[in-house]
């Protein structure tokens, strides 16, 4: 992998350690979807990715599980094509 290739997420330890720990959520059907999901996909996340995903971790565990659940979709700040695209891929896993 080239530098100009390199992401800056997949390429600091701690930045993927912290995405990690914040995927640890109150709610455990969160907590499950969530680390899964990262168990299998964390490392071809791109920077555009982690930024929805952490975008959908601000979120309160119930609003979360609507949108990981299709119960919602997203609106306001997490109304973006990226969190629309992360949130397919939540729903797939």
């Amino acid at each position: 992998m080239t530098e100009q290739n390199t992401l800056a997420h997949q390429s600091d330890p701690a930045n993927r350690a912290r995405l990690r720990w914040r995927a640890r959520r109150g709610l455990l059907e969160n907590d499950i979807i969530l680390t899964r999901f990262l168990d299998a996909h964390e490392t071809e996340l791109t920077d555009e990715e982690v930024d929805a995903f952490t975008r959908l971790l601000d979120l309160s565990d119930n609003t979360l599980m609507d949108l990981v659940l299709a119960r919602k979709e997203p609106d306001g700040e997490v109304d973006l094509p990226q969190v629309h695209a992360l949130l397919q891929r939540l729903r797939q896993a």
